[in-house]
C-alpha cells in the first residue's frame, strides 16, 4: 500500500470517529436528560383503615352425625322393604319385614306351654294346701306334705322358665321388623324380598344421619397454637361452604379437637357440627372450612392488584406528587380484594394498582381520572395526531 492510499484510509477513520461523536453528544452530555420520558398514566388508592379478619382455610369432608348398617337379629327371609332409596325416614320406621311364620309359631307354642305349667302349678298349690289341712287332722305325715311343697316349687319354677321362654319368642318375633333406630337418609337397598338373611351377618340397608351433620378437617401444626388460643377465648367461628358455590356458606360450632397429633402427616383433626337444615351438604362431600380466629382493627389496607412481587418480596410504587418511589412492605392477610399492610406503609398514603409494568423508581406518572381506560386520549384528537 502506498503513502497516498495510507493518508486517504486515515482521513476517512478520523471523519466517522468526528461524526459518531457529534450524533452521541459530548462529554457528559445525557440523551435522557435532553428528552425526558412522558409521564406513565396510572390507576391509584389510598392505604385505608379496615378492620380485616385472620382466616385459617382448610379443605374437609362431611361425616354423617350417626350411622348405621342394619342387619338381621335373627336368621330369615325378606318379605319386604317398604322403603325407597335415598328416602329420609323417621325413627321408628320400618324398613325391612322378615317373615314371622317361624317366630309366631314359637310364641304360640311358647303361650300353650305356659298355660299347661301353670295349670300344673295351681293343682300343686291346692295339693299343698289340702294335704297341709289332713295333716292337721292327722291323716298325712309330713314327709307327704314336704314333697308336695317340693313339687309347688318345681312347677313354679317352670311356669318362670316358660314365661322366659315366650319373652324370647316375642322378642324374636318383633327382630322381624327392622325399624330406622333414628330420623335419617336411607342407602341402597342391599337385599331383596325372597332372600334369605343370616343373624347379624347379611348387610340390609345403610341410615345416616346428616341433620345435624359433621365435617371432618385437619390442621397443620403450626397453626395449633393459634386455633387453641382463638377457641379458649371464645372467639374462634367456624364457616362451611361447598367448593366453587359462592354466597353459600353455613354457620358451625367446633365440637371435637383431637388430643394427638397424626405423627404421619403432622396434622391434628377436629370436628365442627352444622345444623344442615336444608341438607345441602352430604356425607363424604369435601368441604371448605374456614376459621375465624382473630380480627385485626383498623388495619392498614390497601386493593390487592397494589402489591406487586419481586426477587425480594411484595412491594408497592407509593406516589408523592407526580413521581414514585418502590417501597418494600410485609403483607398481611388478603380478603375480599383488599391486603393488609403489617409493615411499610401508612394509612393514607397513595399507592398504585394499575400501570406498574412501565413504571420505574423516580419516575412521572400522570393519575387517571376514574374509568379512564389506558389508551385513552383527549375528545377531538386521534390516536396518530401528535
Amino acid at each position: 500500500m502506498n503513502t497516498r492510499s495510507i493518508l486517504l484510509l486515515t482521513l476517512v477513520l478520523v471523519l466517522a470517529a468526528g461524526a459518531a461523536y457529534k450524533f452521541a453528544g459530548g462529554p457528559g452530555e445525557d440523551p435522557a436528560a435532553k428528552k425526558p420520558g412522558p409521564a406513565v398514566p396510572v390507576t391509584v388508592a389510598r392505604a385505608v383503615a379496615r378492620d380485616a379478619p385472620v382466616l385459617l382455610e382448610v379443605v374437609g369432608r362431611g361425616e354423617a352425625y350417626e350411622s348405621v348398617t342394619l342387619k338381621a337379629r335373627v336368621d330369615g327371609q325378606v318379605i319386604e322393604m317398604p322403603f325407597r332409596e335415598g328416602q329420609r325416614v323417621a325413627r321408628g320406621d320400618v324398613l325391612v319385614l322378615l317373615d314371622p311364620a317361624d317366630f309366631q309359631a314359637r310364641v304360640a307354642q311358647a303361650e300353650a306351654n305356659l298355660a299347661r305349667d301353670q295349670a300344673l302349678l295351681r293343682k300343686a298349690r291346692a295339693d299343698v294346701e289340702r294335704a297341709q289341712a289332713l295333716k292337721a287332722q292327722g291323716f298325712v305325715s309330713e314327709e307327704r306334705v314336704t314333697d308336695l311343697r317340693a313339687a309347688a316349687e318345681a312347677a313354679d319354677a317352670t311356669v318362670r322358665a316358660d314365661q322366659a321362654v315366650l319373652e324370647l319368642a316375642r322378642l324374636q318375633l318383633s327382630y322381624a321388623t327392622l325399624r330406622a333406630p333414628f330420623a335419617g337418609v336411607t342407602g341402597d337397598k342391599r337385599a331383596h324380598p325372597g332372600a334369605a338373611v343370616k343373624l347379624n351377618d347379611t348387610e340390609l340397608v345403610t341410615l345416616n344421619r346428616i341433620q345435624p351433620l359433621y365435617v371432618s378437617f385437619a390442621v397443620a401444626e403450626r397453626h395449633i397454637a393459634a386455633v387453641r388460643a382463638a377457641w379458649d377465648a371464645g372467639r374462634l367461628r367456624v364457616r362451611i361452604s361447598a367448593p366453587g358455590e359462592t354466597g353459600a356458606d353455613y354457620a358451625a360450632e367446633l365440637r371435637f379437637v383431637d388430643p394427638a397429633v397424626d405423627t404421619t402427616s403432622g396434622t391434628l383433626r377436629m370436628k365442627a357440627e352444622l345444623a344442615n337444615a336444608d341438607a345441602a351438604l352430604a356425607p363424604g362431600q369435601y368441604l371448605q372450612v374456614s376459621l375465624l380466629l382473630d380480627t385485626l382493627r383498623a388495619a392498614v389496607s390497601v386493593p390487592a392488584e397494589a402489591v406487586q412481587q419481586g426477587p425480594e418480596g411484595p412491594f408497592v410504587f407509593v406516589v408523592t406528587g407526580e413521581e414514585t418511589a418502590m417501597r418494600r412492605v410485609e403483607v398481611g392477610p388478603v380478603r375480599e380484594g383488599f391486603a393488609v399492610i403489617a409493615r411499610g406503609l401508612e394509612i393514607g398514603e397513595t399507592v398504585v394498582t394499575d400501570g406498574h409494568s412501565r413504571l420505574v423508581p423516580g419516575g412521572k406518572v400522570k393519575i387517571k381520572a376514574p374509568g379512564e381506560k389506558p389508551n385513552s386520549v383527549p375528545s377531538g384528537k386521534s390516536a396518530k395526531q401528535g
